[in-house]
């Protein structure tokens, strides 16, 4: 197959997994898609080809916008999208950010094995369940005063060390170690930080959990060494952003670029792209409140992991330094930032939206922590609750491919409300539990209907893609044991 038809959407071959729509009227640069045959079928099965096509219309694009092998139709700009726009000619759009600003992963190791599990997850995830707030609305870990919470904006994680919740060595093993510098806690409206105020370290609901895994397969012994992985280990993974304060924050900048920006919006094919110019006053704001929102995550990210770590202590009576849980490490998935790569033979800076993406850096990119300097990032992409989840290293390819970007998971196959006409939480939950040992615990049978494991893509699949291409490479693969949902 050398084309691939889509309705009115023609992509062409370039090479195995790459498909491309060609530039034309007024598109400024092609559009690319990494996938499978399979995968995309089930991609041109929504809108999301169409919002890639539309993405190319942003002002100050580079090279081509790029959908990942997990990509499904999202607000304007795809779930699974990248795009690399000039950060001096260019602009920046809330929209291609997405509302859960900073919704990200982050997996804690432990030096136990599953056997030291086995037999006591369904006291592990009720305790889990109870002490780890979850769901819709209010109720976090901490609840602090206004300026607390502009601290929180400011510093990100190195509030939570200095208020006891973290330990250096968290700080190391985080994206940016934690803290945007970027921030400006006096673009987020008071709205935003009353929405944040009490949801300072909670889950919240839809896809968000937290879930213990078991490492059961390693495809790169030297790198999972570095890494610290090792098969039959048990570790956590965290999911979740920077619930109400990110999703105010994407409402008040959107509604505001929207009624300024009028003559850029017009122009564009679908106006959930709205977009600030670069250098205007609105694109600054927005990207000081959005980097104030990405510390938020992290904050919350790192109680989460706290809590955890306590729940532990509790259920197996020892400190958690002696079950060796250590942060390996923290991503994003919806970010905008400031990045320099070589586009055309020359390094431009760009905001590199990812949008259900992850960074993802091959070794010798200076962002790295020193501990994967010479390794590559760790990228972790989370199956679903009855498949397995992914860490991988930074491809060599990535930087040329995708602006070192790769997947963010498995991808949605199927709308939430068709996922609850579909499935009931309930059977969900039991034969998860009877067939293959998953321990599920959440808010609603609802909740779980949505998130039952047939409502998302091959997760496999997409990895193989990614590893295949070279811009995300294998290094070992982690299969649920308990799982706390909203």
């Amino acid at each position: 197959m050398t084309t691939y038809d889509a309705g009115d959407i023609t992509l062409q071959k370039i090479r195995e997994y790459v498909w491309e729509i060609p530039r034309e009227g007024e598109m400024n640069v092609p559009a690319r898609v990494l996938a499978s045959e399979s995968l995309l079928e089930e991609i041109s099965d929504d809108r999301t080809l169409e919002q890639l096509k539309n993405t190319t219309h942003l002002p100050g694009i580079r090279k081509y916008a790029v959908c990942m092998p997990d990509g499904h139709q999202g607000y304007g700009f795809p779930v699974g999208g990248v795009a690399g726009i000039d950060a001096e000619n260019g602009c920046i759009s809330p929209g291609a950010v997405g509302y859960d600003i900073n919704c990200g992963v982050r997996m804690i190791r432990t030096n136990m094995a599953y056997s030291d599990v086995e037999g006591r997850e369904e006291e592990l995830v009720d305790a889990l369940f109870d002490a780890i707030p979850s769901g819709l609305g209010g109720g976090g870990i901490f609840e602090g005063s206004r300026d607390d919470i502009d601290e929180i904006l400011a510093d990100g994680v190195e509030w939570a060390l200095r208020e006891g919740y973290a330990v250096p060595e968290d700080l190391a093993h985080c994206e940016d170690e934690g803290k945007r510098p970027d921030a400006d806690p006096d673009a987020v409206s008071q709205k935003a930080k009353d929405r944040g105020k009490a949801q300072v370290g909670s889950l919240g609901s839809g896809n968000h959990f937290l879930e213990v895994q078991r490492v059961t397969d390693i495809f790169d012994e030297d790198v999972a060494a570095e890494f610290g992985l090792r098969e039959e280990q048990i570790v956590v993974l965290i999911h979740c952003g920077s619930r109400g304060l990110g999703h105010q924050i994407c409402t008040d900048y959107l509604r505001e670029i929207e009624q300024a920006h009028q003559g850029l919006l017009n122009r564009l094919p679908d106006k959930e792209l709205a977009a600030a110019p670069a250098g205007s006053h609105l694109a600054e704001e927005y990207y000081g409140a959005m980097c104030a929102a990405i510390n938020f995550a992290w904050v919350n990210r790192q109680l989460i992991t706290h809590q955890a770590r306590a729940v532990f202590e509790d259920v197996f009576d020892r400190s958690w330094d002696d079950m060796g849980m250590e942060l390996l490490y923290d991503v994003a998935h919806n970010i905008a930032k400031k990045e320099t790569h070589t586009v055309d033979g020359e390094d431009v800076e760009l905001y590199v939206h990812r949008k259900g993406a992850t960074r993802a850096f091959p070794a010798g990119r200076p962002e790295l922590p020193p501990a994967y300097a010479d390794v590559g990032q760790p990228i972790i992409i989370p199956g679903s609750m009855g498949a397995g989840s992914y860490v991988l290293r930074g491809g060599e390819r990535s930087l040329e491919e995708t602006f070192g970007s790769t997947a963010h998971g498995a991808g949605r196959l199927m709308s939430r409300t068709e996922a609850k006409n579909t499935y009931w939480g309930e059977d969900v939950q039991d034969e998860l539990r009877d067939q293959q040992h998953v321990y599920v615990k959440a808010n609603s049978g609802a909740t779980v209907a949505e998130e039952a494991p047939g409502v998302y893509k091959d997760v496999d699949e997409v990895v193989n893609v990614s590893d295949a291409l070279g811009i995300g490479d294998k290094v070992a693969r982690t299969y649920p044991v308990c799982n706390i949902k909203g």
